[in-house]
């Protein structure tokens, strides 16, 4: 089986897809024939006051039951009895949306490299194609961890009248140098894979090697100190290795089997490229334009996205609510932890509500 193939065997049968057609990119480019994966919780009868969108992290897809367990349910902070909640594999990922692994329109060819460079806000606006198709007009929250986290502030910058508020996890407004630097040695590492081939490699030889030492580099920066110390410290295994290498070689056979190297190369550049003052003016500006409620949340042992930078943001946008999420998992804890998250996130929606109602009633 193919990697094209063997992605799209492990999409959830409740995944459906909608054709958007054509997309104009933000570079100007134009993508034909483009198509998106997506699923659903709940009755799209509550879309009118309580329509949710989930945005997926790097390697993430629209099955948020298996990366944010606990989150939709009726014990979780969405709940498809009162909610209607959408998630979407974004552009340019591998599980079912155009990407790097789909093939070109009129043709047997897979884009691969030939993928254009896209950009956060590109992924934005096709979600909006999608929630359009759906018939929600309006957005009660959106939320995400990570890159989902970028999508979120991008919403309400771009769509501010479509959406009530917002709940990024575990990001700042713009890409640091730090994370630029990590991705560039990560992308570097799939560039050196002697079957990378500019790219272009073939669906029988993708560049194993390449792709899993990326994600053995961001594994690390996903984690703390203490977390591989108190898992692993200096443990070995019966061959003599030690146990933290047998993980890290764990997570990178993972990531051969379940992703694509050109869409973690389009991905990683899309979140390098993320500012959210990028043509619009001075930083701070733009925080405080962003007029929605907001939930900014950090993982206190976060080295990627360290707490300065949300509460930076939680500083400046102006109906703003910093919450640190205490955890020893690193940026991973939004992963791990996540009743406490669900916890944070249904506490915030309670009095979003009440305030939104407030407003209806004096209206």
């Amino acid at each position: 089986m193919s990697l094209p193939d063997f992605l799209h065997a492990h999409l959830s049968p409740d995944t459906r897809y909608f054709t958007a057609g054509e997309l104009i990119l933000e570079s100007g480019q134009r993508l034909d024939g483009v198509s998106v994966a997506y699923r659903s919780w709940g009755n799209v009868a509550n879309a009118a006051h309580r329509a949710v969108l989930i945005c997926h992290a790097l390697t993430g897809s629209a099955d948020v039951e298996s990366w944010w367990p606990g989150l939709i349910g009726p014990d979780g902070a969405f709940d498809p009895a009162r909610d209607y909640i959408v998630c979407s594999n974004i552009l340019g990922g591998c599980y079912g949306t155009t990407g790097p692994v789909s093939l070109c329109p009129r043709s047997n060819r897979r884009y691969r490299a030939d993928f254009p460079r896209i950009s956060v806000r590109d992924m934005v606006h096709l979600q909006r194609r999608l929630l359009e198709h759906l018939g929600v007009q309006q957005l009660e929250l959106v939320t995400g961890p990570s890159l989902g986290g970028m999508q979120a502030l991008e919403w309400a910058t771009l769509y501010p009248d479509r959406v009530r508020s917002i709940v990024p996890i575990g990001v700042g407004g713009k890409h640091s140098a730090w994370c630029i630097g990590m991705s560039e040695a990560q992308r570097a590492a799939i560039y050196a894979d002697a079957d990378w081939n500019g790219g272009y490699y073939s669906d029988d030889r993708p560049p194993r090697q390449g792709l899993a030492a990326a994600r053995m580099m961001a594994v690390c920066s996903y984690r703390s100190w203490s977390s591989f110390q108190r898992r692993f410290g200096r443990e070995e295994c019966a061959d003599g290795e030690y146990q933290v290498q047998s993980y890290l070689r764990h997570q990178g056979q993972k990531i051969n089997d379940r992703f694509d190297a050109n869409s973690y190369v389009r991905l990683t550049q899309a979140m390098n490229d993320f500012d959210l003052s990028r043509g619009r003016g001075n930083y701070i500006d733009v925080l405080e334009s962003i007029r929605q409620k907001a939930l900014v949340v950090s993982v206190s042992s976060d080295i990627l996205y360290p707490a300065h930078e949300q509460a930076l943001l939680a500083k400046h946008l102006p109906n703003a609510r910093y919450e640190i999420l205490e955890s020893d998992y690193g940026h991973d804890g939004f992963l791990v932890q996540t009743r406490e998250l669900s916890k944070l996130i249904s506490e915030f929606r309670r009095s979003a509500d009440a305030s939104f109602e407030t407003r209806v009633a004096a209206a």
